[in-house]
C-alpha cells in the first residue's frame, strides 16, 4: 500500500550466468541470526520449489506484549500482494464474458472523473490517473475507521484525476478498490467469498482469506515500527484497501498460490501474458523481479508496520515470499540473499557495528541539502540523540552512525556520508552516489 520516491521498492538487475543448484543454508541462517541479534527483523520467510517448501525461517514476535513468537503459520497482513489476487479475479472474469479488459468504467462508475476514457485494463496496470486515496493529505485522518462502499466511491470521485487515462503509468490503490467493486458486481458476491471459494478453497490455502481486525489468538501478528525500541503500529481498517491490499496470509501460501498461478492453474495462458506484459514498468497486477539472467514476477506490500515481497521465477518453478510485522532491514536484501544461497552465488552479509554519537556530535550536520542530480532535497535533524533524513514530501526516518561522519537507514539500503568541513553530504543509494550541499 505505501509507496516513496526516496525509500523505494528496487529490485537488483545484475547479469550473470546460470551457478550451481545446490542449496546451502548456512550462510543464509547466519544472515537471520544476525538479523534476530541485532533487533533488525521480525517476520517469516519461505522458498519452495516447484510447489513443496524446501526452506523456511520465522524470527521475532506476532505479539510482544505476550511474547508470542512468529511460526511457519503466523499470518500477516501483506498490503498490496493482494492486487495480484485482485487481477487473478478479473481475468477469471474476463474468461467467463462477465467484462472485458478494453470495457469502460463509465459502465459500472460514470461518476468517477474520465470514467468513460478509463478501461478495466487501466485499472490493472496504473494507467487510470485516478488519485490514490491512501496518498491523500487526511488518510491518516480517518484509516483506522470502518468505511462503506459509498464513502470510498466519494473518496475517489472527490480526489479527481492526476493525469489523462492512459497517458502514462502512476500507482494508485484507488484502482484496485474500484476493482474490487466491479468483481462483486459482475460475480454478485462479497470479495471476501470471491478469494475463499476461488482461490484459497482450490488451492487448500488454510492460512489465506480477506483480514480483519487483528486477532493474536488466530496466530496473526501485530505489527511494529522501530524507534529506538518496537512500537505497536495502528491497525488499517481493512474495510479500506480491499482488494488494493486487505489479505492477510503467510510465505508458505503465498508460494503456493505464485505456483499454481504461473503454472496455469487459476487462469488461462494467455491471461497470465496479458498479467506479465509490462508498460512503462507495470504490469496487469504484477511487477518484474529480475535476478541475474532469471526473469521473475510478482508484487511487493506494505500497510501499517508490515511488509511484505512476492517473487516467482516459472521458468525455475521457484518461488520465495517475505513477510515482515518489524523491519529495519530491506527485504529486496533479504530476497536477494535467500536467491543468492538457492542458486550458489555469494552475498554479503551486513555490519551492524555502530558508533557512538552524541547529540553535540551530530549538530555539525543539521540543515537542508540540495543536489543537481536530484530534484529532492534532504533535511537532517535529530531527535533524542538520533539523526533524522527527510526527503521533499517524504517522511522522516532515523539513521544509525556506522563509522565517523556516516550514516546508514538499511531498510532502504541509504548511506549518508558528510563531510562537515565543505557542508557536503554524499547520499548512496543502489549503487549510485550523490552530492548534496547545504544551502
Amino acid at each position: 500500500m505505501k509507496k516513496s520516491a526516496l525509500v523505494s521498492f528496487l529490485i537488483l538487475l545484475i547479469t550473470g550466468s546460470v551457478f550451481s543448484q545446490e542449496f546451502d543454508t548456512t550462510k543464509i541462517d547466519s544472515l537471520f541470526t544476525s538479523l534476530d541479534n541485532h533487533d533488525r527483523f521480525m517476520g517469516s520467510v519461505a522458498l519452495s520449489k516447484n510447489g513443496k517448501t524446501i526452506y523456511s525461517k520465522t524470527i521475532g514476535y506476532a505479539d510482544i506484549e505476550t511474547e508470542q513468537k512468529i511460526n511457519t503459520d503466523t499470518k500477516f497482513r501483506v498490503g498490496s500482494i493482494s492486487k495480484m489476487f485482485t487481477s487473478t479475479l478479473t481475468f477469471m472474469a474476463v474468461e467467463e464474458n462477465k467484462i472485458l479488459l478494453d470495457q469502460p468504467l463509465a459502465d459500472f462508475y460514470p461518476t468517477v472523473k474520465n470514467a468513460s476514457d478509463i478501461t478495466i485494463g487501466n485499472l490493472l496496470n496504473h494507467r487510470s490517473g485516478i488519485i490514490n486515496v491512501t496518498s491523500l493529505p487526511s488518510y491518516l485522518l480517518w484509516n483506522t475507521q470502518p468505511k462503506t462502499r459509498l464513502q470510498l466511491l466519494e473518496l475517489i470521485e472527490q480526489g479527481g484525476s492526476a493525469f489523462t487515462p492512459n497517458s502514462k503509468a502512476e500507482y494508485s490503490n484507488s484502482n484496485y478498490v474500484l476493482l474490487t467493486f466491479i468483481l462483486e458486481d459482475v460475480f454478485k458476491d462479497s470479495y471476501t467469498n470471491l478469494i475463499k471459494d476461488r482461490i484459497t478453497v482450490p488451492l487448500k490455502l488454510s492460512n489465506t482469506y480477506v483480514g480483519s481486525n487483528i486477532a493474536p489468538t488466530n496466530n496473526e501478528a501485530y505489527s511494529y515500527n522501530y524507534n529506538t525500541n518496537w512500537n505497536k503500529s495502528f491497525e488499517t481498517d481493512m474495510s479500506i484497501p480491499l482488494g488494493a491490499g486487505a489479505i492477510v496470509s503467510t510465505p508458505i501460501d503465498l508460494n503456493t498460490f505464485a505456483t499454481a498461478l504461473f503454472k496455469g492453474k487459476l487462469i488461462s495462458k494467455n491471461s497470465l501474458k496479458q498479467m506479465t506484459t509490462f508498460t512503462e514498468g507495470y504490469g496487469m497486477g504484477s511487477f518484474q523481479m529480475p535476478y541475474f539472467d532469471k526473469k521473475g514476477f510478482g508484487h511487493n506490500g506494505g500497510i501499517d508496520g508490515f511488509t511484505s515481497q512476492l517473487a516467482c521465477f516459472p521458468k525455475d518453478e521457484i518461488s520465495v515470499a517475505i513477510t515482515s510485522n518489524g523491519s529495519r532491514y530491506g527485504n529486496n536484501d533479504i530476497l536477494i540473499a535467500v536467491l543468492a544461497a538457492y542458486y550458489g552465488k555469494s552475498f554479503r552479509l551486513p555490519n551492524f557495528n555502530t558508533v557512538t554519537v552524541t547529540p553535540k556530535d551530530l549538530e555539525q550536520y543539521l540543515g537542508t541539502y540540495a543536489s543537481k542530480q536530484k530534484k529532492l532535497k534532504v533535511t537532517i535533524t535529530q531527535n533524542d540523540g538520533t539523526l533524522m533524513a527527510q526527503a521533499t514530501g517524504q517522511s522522516s526516518f532515523p539513521l544509525e552512525a556506522v563509522e565517523k561522519h556516516a550514516f546508514e537507514f538499511y531498510l532502504a539500503g541509504i548511506r549518508l556520508e558528510f563531510e562537515p568541513e565543505n557542508k557536503t553530504m554524499y547520499l548512496k543509494q543502489g549503487g549510485g552516489t550523490f552530492t548534496y550541499k547545504m544551502e
